[in-house]
């Protein structure tokens, strides 16, 4: 706050030593230890007043931004509809959802599975007949 150096200040308790002695010193430096306490509590209390009144002057900003918003007057819906559409046709429907007037795509129809019929060969007796072997072998992976 003072900028005082080390030096400065001895010089001063040697100067305040040979100047009240060594038996008023103690007292002198526990009214100057006083005088430094009321000092800093003069400045407390001034930055705490000056805290308040700013707080009182963002509030009272506040509260007329209030009123001011509480008696702006809001328009009639249908004031908003006329100045939107002045022929009186919205080209939408105003009163549903936006998926009103969309149609939906149309589902296609299921394709019915049709499973290969197998026939087995026409034989004259009723005892089953063995495939015909192929020299070929199964292809391997």
């Amino acid at each position: 706050m003072f900028d005082i150096a080390w030096s400065e200040l001895l010089v001063i308790i040697v100067v305040a030593l040979v100047i009240v002695g060594p038996k008023d010193l103690p007292r002198l430096m526990r009214t100057a230890g006083q005088w430094a306490g009321r000092a800093r509590a003069m400045a407390d209390q001034f930055r705490r007043s000056f805290d308040d009144i700013a707080r009182q002057s963002e509030l009272d900003e506040l509260r007329s931004e209030v009123n001011r918003l509480q008696q702006s007057v809001v328009p009639d819906p249908a004031e908003i509809e006329t100045a939107m559409y002045p022929t009186g046709n919205p080209p939408i429907n105003l009163g549903g959802s936006a998926m009103d007037d969309v149609s939906p795509l149309p589902t296609p129809e299921p394709q019915p599975s049709v499973a290969p019929s197998v026939e087995p060969p026409p034989s004259s007796s009723s005892t089953p007949q063995a495939l015909p072997e192929t020299s070929e072998a199964p292809a391997r992976t």
